[in-house]
């Protein structure tokens, strides 16, 4: 299950992402926005990154301007691991090394043509676990430690 979501300045370059996933045959729920007007983006990521945290196995995509915002709001949610990818081989590494399950994009960074490339990569790169199970596995912290 894939679930994206935007804000204002994402909402273009989210309708492309979803064009492209659709010519695909590949689903996606779109969690809004669904018009121009001025949202806080921090509403979306928080109800994208809650449906990723439930555990049920989504792949979240968020867009808004630059991509930071997204990112920030959606790592504040435990098990969610929001990567902030601009090319190709971010979304690899994302996905290899950190096992990513949120890409986060810019729509003022980003044309469409490279954030599907990007959206590509990152739904096609499996997790390579292993040394890298362990660190991921240090990202969340404990409250006592």
């Amino acid at each position: 299950m894939i679930v994206a979501a935007s804000d204002h300045a994402g909402l273009p370059l989210k309708r492309a992402v979803l064009g492209h996933l659709a010519s695909k045959g590949i689903d996606a729920e779109d969690l809004g926005t669904f018009d121009e007007s001025s949202v806080d983006y921090p509403d979306f990521a928080h109800r994208l990154a809650a449906r990723v945290a439930a555990g049920d196995g989504a792949v979240g995509i968020l867009i808004c301007g630059t991509g930071i915002g997204m990112s920030m709001a959606a790592n504040r949610h435990r098990g969610v691991r929001a990567a902030l990818c601009h090319d190709a081989y971010t979304a690899e590494m994302a996905r290899r090394h950190n096992d990513a399950n949120v890409l986060c994009m810019g729509a003022r960074v980003l044309g469409p043509g490279v954030a599907e490339q990007i959206v590509d990569v990152f739904l096609s790169t499996p997790f390579e676990g292993g040394r890298h199970a362990r660190r991921v596995g240090k990202i969340e912290l404990e409250e006592a430690r």
